[in-house]
């Protein structure tokens, strides 16, 4: 029962913005939902009192949700047009990750905020910084430091890479791949494919496009691991025998693995899978209803410009180099 009430919050936060969400695809609700969450945080504190409920959302909640997502993975399809562009998102994830620890630490940014950054630029924006979060011990402040920053550069790149693409004389698979390589959120890549397919007049660029970010956003499983794995023995040299590495281990990310593969084996009804999914990105909205919620507005602020500053530095980079990895391969 004591966690009714925050859940219920968060609930109140989530069912609005998924709707706002769906008339602005661009934005989506779960950014919709951190914005909404953390002004009602400012303006009725009292409200926030419900601690264990909004943690639960912020936590498990998030978890159970980027299971959900896996049954969207077919490995087959992604095997197909995904492999072509392995070693473009191997080349994206590694400069982007090394981008973010280098510049983040000259920047002075907290570690964390500069491992989100690198994980939401270069895999799949909100979803990666959502599944990662708890992987790493974020703070709230630290996810909504990335997903803020993601957000602005997930716009700037649908209205720029099209335009870019046709400058630069790009044909439509290759449009679609450097798409599906360099944006980050799967809204925006669609956006970006969606723009492109409708001056092209087919639809290579988007099922391109697509098909590479779903490839990248399956990248998340061995990055959280990775890092589970990294972060646990920080931990462990700091709590020594009092740290147990079974109950901080991603296990939600081996059940999302399980998800895709089953959903690639057994021929489950495309309406089934599809209302999974629904629901996966309905919890992602809630989850981050309750980040915003626990957000430090102050904090945040403090921060200034540099998220920022280093979200465009790893955008630039992730960019520039799934470009001239496309052109060399």
């Amino acid at each position: 029962m004591k966690n009714i009430q925050g859940i219920v919050l968060c609930l109140l936060i989530a069912i609005p913005s998924w709707f706002l969400g769906r008339l602005f695809p661009i934005i989506g609700g779960p950014i919709i939902a951190i914005l909404f969450g953390i002004i009602l945080a400012q303006v009725a504190p009292s409200l926030i009192k419900a601690n264990a409920g909004i943690r639960f959302c912020s936590k498990k909640v998030l978890q159970y949700s980027i299971i959900l997502l896996g049954f969207d993975m077919n490995l087959y399809n992604i095997l197909a047009v995904g492999s072509m562009s392995l070693i473009i998102i191997f080349a994206v994830i590694f400069s982007a990750l090394l981008a973010a620890y280098i510049f983040g630490r000259a920047l002075k940014l907290s570690p964390n905020t500069g491992v989100l950054i690198g994980v939401g630029t270069s895999i799949c924006g909100g979803s990666a910084i959502a599944a990662i979060a708890p992987v790493i011990r974020a703070e709230d402040e630290d996810v909504t430091r990335a997903i803020s920053t993601i957000f602005l550069f997930n716009i700037i790149a649908v209205l720029l890479f099209p335009l870019l693409g046709r400058i630069i004389g790009m044909g439509d698979a290759d449009f679609g791949i450097w798409a599906g390589s360099a944006i980050n959120d799967t809204s925006s890549v669609v956006a970006a494919g969606t723009a492109w397919s409708s001056l092209s007049g087919n639809n290579t660029a988007l099922a391109f496009a697509t098909i590479v970010k779903l490839t990248r956003t399956l990248m998340i499983a061995p990055i959280a691991l990775v890092l589970a794995i990294y972060t646990g023995r920080k931990m462990k040299s700091k709590e020594g025998s009092g740290f147990n590495f079974v109950k901080v281990f991603p296990w939600f990310v081996l059940i999302f693995i399980a998800a895709a593969v089953l959903n690639t084996l057994i021929n489950i009804d495309r309406g089934v899978t599809s209302l999974l999914v629904n629901i996966g990105k309905f919890g992602i909205t809630i989850a981050l209803a309750a980040i915003g919620l626990n957000t430090n507005l102050k904090s945040l602020i403090s921060s200034g410009i540099r998220p920022l500053l280093l979200g465009l530095i790893c955008w630039f980079i992730v960019a520039l180099i799934a470009f001239t990895v496309l052109r060399l391969v």
